[in-house]
């Protein structure tokens, strides 16, 4: 008796049933509980990541102004720093971890607290080389701007997950 399927086809229909039965996903769209929301705060990108991801799974969801919305993002500190992991055997540095730190809230346009301040922390490991001090600094910023974008999803994640 033939196999039915040739060897290359058993490989895939495989893979299809063991990434089916490990519970992998695709990312999809965060149902938020709100009607609408505001971003009030961050300076930085934070503020427009936030914003992008309302237009983008929610089309008219991101209010105009803080009295428009039922919920608003409260952004109150966002703070970037570097932290030295390791040095060389001669005092140079090979290693800095960046940290990106978020506080943050939820509250109504009247400012009575919905989801209560909260902080995240998100930290990336990065190589140091002073011959390619240019690179490095766009890689920084690089990272920071991922750091950013993670940091928005975390957030809506949890404001779809508080009430």
């Amino acid at each position: 008796m033939k196999n039915i399927l040739p060897g290359r086809l058993w490989l895939v229909v495989l893979s299809v049933i063991f990434i089916a039965g490990c519970g992998f996903h695709l990312r999809g769209q965060i149902e938020l509980p709100y009607r609408s929301v505001y971003v009030q705060g961050g300076q930085d990108g934070l503020a427009a990541a936030l914003q992008a991801a309302l237009r983008l799974g929610h089309a008219g969801r991101l209010a105009p102004s803080a009295e428009k919305a039922e919920s608003v993002i409260d952004i109150m500190s966002v703070q970037n720093s570097k932290v030295i992991v390791a040095l060389s055997g001669i005092g140079r540095v090979r290693e800095f971890q960046l940290q990106y730190r978020v506080q943050y809230q939820l509250i109504t346009p009247k400012g009575k607290v919905i989801l209560a301040p909260a902080s995240l922390l998100l930290a990336r490991d990065m190589t140091y080389n002073d011959a390619q001090v240019l690179a490095k600094g766009a890689e920084e910023q690089l990272l920071y701007r991922d750091m950013q974008k993670d940091a928005a999803q975390q957030i809506m994640q949890r404001i779809a997950s508080a009430k």
